[in-house]
Parts: structure tokens; C-alpha cells; sequence
């Protein structure tokens, strides 16, 4: 459940409070106060049978004595009693309520989802603070304070947040469209209330204080829907735990839960700040800026002093400083005196008139290596702040580019602030928090980039193996094995086409040399126990054994260390593998992880002994793209060493992303796979080599599979399949972002009218935001089927799309289809049409509804052939399209009037 009866929680024409009371400082009383003094303009109905009236209104012995059904009830009795109160609040029509109440078991709180769950009641809390809707003046909350009417909405897990954020809110004039306090969240939780807000006309951002999450495919497909309409911020509190969780692998303790999060919130292009302080700075600095065109910073200043200070943060935040262009330096070189600082920062001196500032910012707003600039101005008695504020805000307000502001020091620069602050320049305190504001804007960015942005085609399907990792993993279940040996985790990787060393097993020292002998010297030495996770912390590794000699003493030495260290761990024998001879390589550590709450998470890093030691690593969510692959790496400092130095060349990154793509892949392919290491794993200009794998297994649990523990959910391979349509293959598969290319090429071929029939306006080209939206879809709430063939040349061609989009609550998935404009009446709409209903069906969606132009005469005969209703909208400029689909399907129609298509050709699963 989602969104369904929320409107009558949060846009409610009457209010229920049952509980109410005069008692000084109780919960009845003060709600009863603050729905009163809130404005809410809607009836109020106080329950308590003590009580005949209070605060002049009259108030009713029980829910049952109510003269209407209330919107919403307001819940602050005893535990007990809360059960009955919600069934009997389900049976009048009551679909929303809030419990305050809290102290609530286990018993209590399933008896009140089973009472509420005949009448779709939903419920907010317990053990919240309430609901604040400042727009219709409703304050349904304990809270001490009322909040300002605005256009922000904060959703916070802590009651106690919410009355401090709400203080601080309001001395500062910030407002809100809506306050809410989740409290424990027994039904709406916060993908519930994020799936609603963005939606909402009234908010224009959406602020999260989040503790924990608790269903993450929810979260994570609500948070990205939201994050693509409009700017969502997280404060995500237990940043520290107190200790590293023990795991047999290096990714399994360095993968943390706050690591994972910040995974999460960035995969899902929000932004995530640090304080409450900084989550309302940064939705002021979102709410003024201007598209951002990269990341370059030039900074302006009368002072040395707070140039410098602000570059140090710059660069110390991960910032890039602009080079500014010859040209520019030529140009402020005619305006500025001798003495300014030649470079940026661009310091044009204490004396400056208001004259120079203004000459000054339109050159740099000019410069092509500037992508914002940074005002900061110390006061002077040379000229008045204000004068300098109104000769630059008509630059700020003609150019594009964005402009932060810091006027240094008190009160007496006010006016200037509030010059630059009704232009819409955002305004900062200190260099310091200058600096922090364009950060935030340019993560925001990057994390957008991330959601918008189109992947590049894969030039091959990975090479997998499955069969082969199949016989693995259930031979070690079979034996009751968790871990499996270092061959065994080796043969998976290469059964995943990640290169591996070549590695053999030896029972014994003299299996030992001979195995040697094969493979040829030098080798590596590794102690084979399943009792020992990191070899190396019992001397269970040697390097460049040169000769039989060396490696028998080696053996020798591995079998004394082991008995004194550790002496009951099981000595199953050895592995000889080659020696990789890789000088310019960077040692990499690859790993996947199995957090509680958001499932698989892939890890990148550098590798090698001292990994958990060195936090040069970076963490990301699968499934994983060429895109979201090298986001990873970028993030990470060893990027730098991969891009080369001196006389390294760059490592091939390809093969790394290639690599982190197969791993990713891997975990949705095998579900038993709970931790894995690839350490280290060489990269040079070569390629990669994986010399060590560790891989820990663990048994589904019966009737899941392996998607079903990924907080995203992955490309549905079992959805492709194959057909003869034409005399010709074709294949009908799920879109994916890396058909961005081919996608924009199916456009570029439809007709004029078949675009304006399918968007409801004219367009000549795809926009990279709207490519985006198309081919990146949310498996688990949107599907859109392809029908593709293969050219001559190789590459695959769209010839068809039919998609649908369902709501949060799985009632309605509403659908659009277009086929190429001259392949139509060929029986290919058809086609895909079925595909979509099969599979909607399937998903126990109850209707599959669209709208088309009533001119679209194609798109009406096909859909009556397939047994859809057709009405004509209130406008009458459109048809409304609706399919009932738990229902048996009406028969096909077969009439002259209709265009007569093929039957569906027999498919064959891929």
C-alpha cells in the first residue's frame, strides 16, 4: 500500500480527536488547542465521553455517536484501546488517522493494522508528534509551536527533531506545505510519503531526516521518482557505528551501513547533508540557483585574505578552482590596478569603487572556463555596500551563469544582503559556508547526472557461465559449506569472463611440485583451509618461488606456522598459482556485500594488505552500467593513478567497469552469493587479472530468488523473447538504458503526427532528460517491451515500444504505445500490446488505462480489437482507454469498421 486515502490525511475536510480533554498539558488537551488555533477551517469533532463540551465545541461520547464520517481522526487514548477505536473509525469511512498514543506491543499494533486494513484506513505514527498542514491551517500535532505556511515539506523518524526543526524553522521565516512526523511508521512510511509529495503542487522540495529504512525497493522507487520532479534532501542520522561488524571479507567490513546509505541516496539523485543547519541552507542555495554548466569556481574579492580562505575550502572539499582563459586575464588586466592578484581567486583590491566590481563580474561572468562565480566582499569606508550591491545585480540577474554571494560582516551590510537576496543570489555567512553551498549544488548535480544521464550501448552481452557457477555453489551447499576455496571462487569469476591467474589445486607438497612443474616458474604459494579467511594472517602466502627448492620449504614452513597459530583449523592442502607479472599494475579490491536493508552493494577500491586501513574506497548499489561503473571510480582516489603518471600509461578502465559490471551481475544471477573479494585484482594498459578471490555462500531462503534482494530492481532477463513476425526474428525484451542510442533513432524516423499522437505535442528531437526518463525505467513499477531485430551490420534496431506505468498502489498502470511509422498496420501493435497486458496481468494490476487523441483512429481500432473500453474525456479532445485486467478478457472484436490483424505468432522463450 502507498498512496491510497492519503489526500484525506493530509488535505482533510473534517478532524476527528478522540481523546480530546481539558486537562492542563495532557496530549488531548494541547491537540485540542492546536487544531483550534491552527486555522483549519473544517469541522472539528472532540471525542470523550466525560465530556459534553470543551473549547465551545460539542463533543460526542463515541465514535460511533458522531454525526459524519471524518476525513481524519486524531488518536491520543490508552494502547488497549486503540484496536477497537480504528476498526469502529473503518465502518463509518474514516480513511486516515494519526495515533500519538504511544507504548504500543507487538500484539497491539498487528491488531490495529488487521482493524484497519477491510476499510484501506491508513495511519500515521504511533508515537509521533502529529501532522502539520500550515496551507488549510491544520495542526494535527502536539507540537509546541505552529509552523509558517511555504513550499517546503519536512518528513522526519524523530519526534524530537520535529519540534526542535520546527523552532529553528520558524525564527529564521522558513514555511512549509507540510510538517510530518512519521513516528514508528506501523503502515505509512517514508517511500509512502514520498511516493504523495511528489506529486504535490503545494511542495517545491522535499526534506528527510531518516534514522532507518526499512522496505528499500520502496524507498529507493519512490525516492528516485521523486528526485527527477523536484529537489529532495536527506539528513541520514548514525553516520558512526561503534564498531566494524566482524565478516569474512574485506568488503564485508568496510561496506558499513552509513557508506551504504550514502550509496543509496546519491543512486537516487537526492542530496545528503550533514546538519539541519546545512539542509535549509542548501534548499535556499537549490531554490535561487540557475542550471549549473560544470564545476569550475572563480572567485571575486576586495581582500586577499578571505580569497584564500576560500579556495583552501575549495580544494579541501574536492572542489576544482577555474583557470581563468587569456582572454579574461587580458581584459581584467585593462580594468584592474597593477597590483591585483593575476589569477583567481581575483582580488581586485580594498579600493575598489563600485564601478570596478561591476566591470570585473561581467568579465568573469564571461569567461568560457567560469561556471559560477563567488562574490565575497569585506566592508570598506570607500564605498557603501549598498552601492556595490544594486551596480551588480543587473549582471546577476541577465547572465546565466550562477553567482554566490558572502558579504562579510554584521548587521550594517543587511540592506546589501537584501539587495542580493531578492535578486535571487544566494547569501552566505563566511568563505566558508560560500564554498559548502556551491558544493552542495554541484553533488546535487552529480547525483542527477547520474539519474538523467543515458549509459552507452554494451558492445557485447557478458559471457557468463552459468551452468558451471550452478554445479559450484550447489556442490558446497551439498557439503554444508559457507566459504568456498580460492579455485572454486576463481573458476566463478572466469565463469563471468573476469581474467583470472591460473590456479591449481595441491593436496600435497609433492602435488605441490608437480603442479608447479605445469604451470612453470616462478609461482605463488597459498595455504587451502576453510577455516582461514585472510592467508596472509597466518603466513599463508608466498611469492616468487623460483625453484622446487623453494616451494617444498615454503610448504614446509606454511604447515609449522599453521600448528602453532592456529592448530585446529583444517589443512586441506595448497594452491600453486602463476605469477602475474604485472610491474605497472595498481592493486584494486572488488567486492560485493549483503546489507540488511538495501540488499547486494558492489565496492571499489584499493586493494591490497592495509584495505581495511586505507578508506580509499567507494561504494555503489547494483545493477551497474558502464555509467554508474565509472561513477564509482571516479570516486575514489586511486582514479588519479589509474588515469596515469609519469611513465605509466592509464589502466584500461574499461576493463575495470567491465568488471564491476560483471560482479554486479553476478549477484543478480546467483542469490547465494553473500560476500565476495576480488583482492587484488591488477590493472594496467593491458587490462585486468584477478591474483586472490574470496567467496562466502549462504542458502535462499525458500520461495525467493535472488532479485528479490536487490533495493533496485534488475533488468528482467526472463521477460526476452523471440518470434517470427513478417518472415523475419524480432525480439520482445524490456528497455534498457544502454538502448539510448537506438531509442533516439526509433524517434528520429517516427512521423510528425505519430510523435504529436504519442506526446500531445509537436517535437522535432528527444531532449537527454526525456531519453532518460524513457530508458531508464523502475522495473518494479514501470515496464516498457521493445520489439528489436538485428541489421546487416550487426546492431540492433527498435521497431516498436508499449509501456505502461503503474501507480504506487498497483490499481492503475497507465500505458502509451508507438510503433515506427512504416511498419505500421502490420500487425507489430498488436504484438506488444499483448505483451503488456500478459504481463501487467501477471503483476495483479486491476486496470491498464491510457488517453488518445480522438484523431488517432490506428491507436482506437487496435485497442477495441483488444477489448478496451473507449469513453471521450471531459474535453472531448481525447479518449479515455481502460482495460480491466483481473477480469476474463472480453472477446476480440472482429468487424468490418476495424482494421483486421494477424493472429499472434507462436513466441519461443529466449
Amino acid at each position: 500500500m502507498s498512496i491510497r486515502n492519503l489526500d484525506h490525511l493530509f488535505a482533510p475536510r473534517s478532524v476527528a480527536l478522540i481523546g480530546a480533554s481539558d486537562k492542563p498539558h495532557s496530549l488531548g488537551a494541547t491537540v485540542l488547542k492546536n487544531l483550534m488555533q491552527g486555522g483549519f477551517q473544517g469541522a472539528i469533532y472532540p471525542v470523550n465521553p466525560k465530556h459534553e463540551t470543551l473549547a465551545g465545541l460539542k463533543v460526542y461520547a463515541s465514535v460511533s455517536d458522531l454525526p459524519v464520517a471524518p476525513d481524519l481522526a486524531v488518536l491520543c487514548t490508552p494502547p488497549a484501546t486503540l484496536p477497537g477505536l480504528i476498526a469502529e473509525l473503518g465502518k463509518i469511512g474514516t480513511r486516515a488517522a494519526i495515533i500519538l498514543s504511544a507504548g504500543l506491543n507487538a500484539t497491539q499494533r498487528q491488531a490495529i493494522l488487521d482493524a484497519a486494513r477491510p476499510s484501506l484506513l491508513r495511519i500515521l505514527g504511533p508515537n509521533c508528534v502529529g501532522l502539520l498542514v500550515p496551507p488549510i491551517g491544520l495542526n494535527a500535532s502536539f507540537a509546541h509551536l505552529n509552523a509558517l505556511p511555504g513550499r517546503l515539506s519536512f518528513v522526519s523518524q524523530s519526534g524530537a527533531l520535529v519540534t526542535g526543526v520546527l523552532d529553528w524553522a520558524r525564527t529564521r521565516k522558513i514555511g512549509f506545505s507540510k510538517f510530518i512526523s512519521l513516528g514508528d511508521s506501523l503502515d505509512i512510511d517514508v517511500g509512502d510519503v514520498l511516493d504523495y509529495l511528489a506529486a504535490d503542487g503545494a511542495t517545491d522540495a522535499i526534506l528527510l531526516y531518516v534514522e532507518d529504512i526499512r522496505h528499500a525497493r520502496k524507498f529507493m522507487s519512490a525516492a528516485r521518482a521523486a528526485a527527477r520532479s523536484k529537489p529532495v534532501l536527506v539528513v541520514k542520522s548514525g553516520r558512526f557505528a561503534e564498531g566494524a561488524k566482524a565478516a569474512a571479507s574485506h568488503t564485508g567490513a568496510l561496506a558499513g551501513s552509513d557508506a551504504v546509505y550514502d550509496a543509496a541516496i546519491r543512486r537516487a539523485g537526492m542530496l545528503r547533508v550533514l546538519t539541519t543547519e546545512e539542509l535549509f541552507d542548501a534548499v535556499e542555495t537549490l531554490a535561487h540557483v540557475r542550471p549549473l554548466y560544470g564545476e569550475r569556481l572563480t572567485i571575486m574579492t576586495n581582500g586577499g585574505g578571505p580569497g584564500v580562505m576560500a579556495t583552501d575550502a575549495l580544494i579541501g572539499s574536492g572542489g576544482k578552482l577555474a583557470d581563468l582563459s587569456a582572454g579574461t586575464l587580458e581584459k581584467l588586466n585593462a580594468i584592474l590596478p597593477p597590483t591585483w592578484s593575476k589569477a583567481n581567486p581575483v582580488d581586485i583590491i580594498g579600493d575598489a569603487p563600485a564601478e570596478r566590481y561591476r566591470q570585473t563580474l561581467q568579465i568573469l561572468l564571461q569567461d568560457p572556463q567560469t561556471d559560477a562565480v563567488l562574490f565575497i566582499h569585506a566592508p570598506t569606508a570607500i564605498v557603501p555596500a549598498v552601492d556595490i550591491a544594486t551596480a551588480l545585480v543587473p549582471l546577476a540577474k541577465e547572465h546565466a551563469r550562477n553567482i554566490m554571494s558572502c558579504w562579510l560582516g554584521g548587521e550594517n551590510l543587511n540592506p546589501a544582503r537584501a539587495i542580493f537576496s531578492q535578486a535571487g543570489v544566494p547569501g552566505f555567512d563566511t568563505p566558508e559556508d560560500a564554498v559548502r553551498g556551491f558544493m552542495q549544488i554541484v553533488e546535487y548535480r552529480r547525483n542527477q547526472q547520474l539519474l538523467m544521464e543515458v549509459p552507452p550501448a554494451l558492445p557485447a552481452t557478458l559471457h557468463t557461465d552459468r551452468q558451471q557457477v550452478r554445479r559450484i555453489i550447489d556442490q558446497a551447499l551439498r557439503e554444508g559449506r559457507n566459504m568456498l576455496s580460492e579455485p572454486e571462487a576463481k573458476n566463478i569469476l572466469a565463469a563471468y569472463g573476469i581474467p583470472v591467474v591460473q590456479t591449481r589445486v595441491a593436496l600435497t607438497i609433492e602435488d605441490g611440485l608437480h603442479a608447479a612443474l605445469a604451470i612453470g616458474y616462478p609461482v605463488a604459494l597459498k595455504i587451502l583451509s576453510p577455516d582461514i579467511s585472510h592467508k596472509t594472517d597466518v603466513g599463508g602466502v608466498v611469492l616468487d618461488l623460483e625453484t622446487p627448492e623453494a616451494l617444498q620449504a615454503a610448504a614446509h614452513a606454511m604447515q609449522q606456522r599453521l600448528q602453532t597459530l592456529m592448530p585446529h583449523a583444517r589443512l586441506q592442502g595448497f594452491t600453486v598459482q602463476q605469477m602475474a607479472r604485472r610491474p605497472q599494475a595498481q592493486e584494486l579490491i572488488v567486492g560485493l556485500s549483503t546489507d540488511p536493508t538495501f540488499g547486494p552493494t558492489i565496492l571499489f577500491g584499493q586493494g591490497g594488505i592495509a584495505v581495511e586501513v586505507n578508506p580509499d574506497h567507494a561504494i555503489g548499489l547494483p545493477p551497474l552500467n558502464p555509467v554508474l561503473a565509472q561513477d564509482m571510480i571516479s570516486r575514489t582516489r586511486v582514479a588519479r593513478l589509474l588515469a596515469g603518471y609519469r611513465d605509466r600509461p592509464a589502466a584500461d578502465l574499461a576493463a575495470i567497469c567491465r568488471t564491476l559490471i560483471s560482479v554486479a551481475q553476478m549477484a543478480a544471477d546467483i542469490g547465494e552469493i553473500s560476500e565476495l573479494d576480488i583482492n587484488p585484482l591488477l590493472a594496467d594498459a593491458d587490462g585486468v587479472i584477478a591474483l586472490d578471490a574470496r567467496i562466502r555462500i549462504n542458502a535462499l531462503v525458500p520461495g525467493t530468488s535472488a532479485m528479490d534482494r536487490f533495493a533496485i530492481r534488475p533488468y528482467p532477463q526472463d521477460l526476452e523473447e523471440s518470434l517470427l513476425w513478417q518472415g523475419q526474428k524480432i525480439v520482445l525484451r524490456p528497455i534498457r538504458p544502454e538502448d539510448g542510442a537506438a531509442h533516439v533513432a526509433f524517434f528520429q524516423s517516427l512521423d510528425a503526427d505519430d510523435v504529436r499522437y504519442r506526446m500531445f505535442i509537436r517535437m522535432r528531437e528527444l531532449q537527454p532528460a526525456q531519453l532518460a526518463r524513457l530508458t531508464q525505467i523502475d522495473y518494479d513499477r514501470e515496464m516498457a517491451f521493445i520489439a528489436t531485430r538485428q541489421r546487416a551490420d550487426g546492431q540492433w534496431e527498435t521497431l516498436g515500444v508499449a509501456r505502461a506505468v503503474a501507480d504506487p498502489d498497483n490499481v492503475n498502470a497507465d500505458f502509451a504505445i508507438i510503433v515506427r511509422s512504416d511498419l505500421k498496420h502490420l500487425g507489430l501493435g498488436r504484438i506488444l500490446m499483448h505483451k503488456l497486458i500478459e504481463y501487467w496481468r501477471s503483476r495483479g494490476t486491476l486496470n491498464l488505462v491510457g488517453e488518445c487523441m480522438r484523431e488517432n483512429h490506428t491507436l482506437l481500432k487496435l485497442v477495441r480489437c483488444l477489448g478496451m473500453s473507449a469513453q471521450a474525456s471531459a474535453s472531448a479532445d481525447t479518449v479515455l482507454l481502460r482495460l480491466p485486467l483481473q477480469l476474463p478478457p472480453l472477446p476480440l472484436q472482429d468487424t468490418s469498421t476495424t482494421d483486421s490483424f494477424p493472429p499472434r505468432p507462436t513466441v519461443c522463450a529466449i
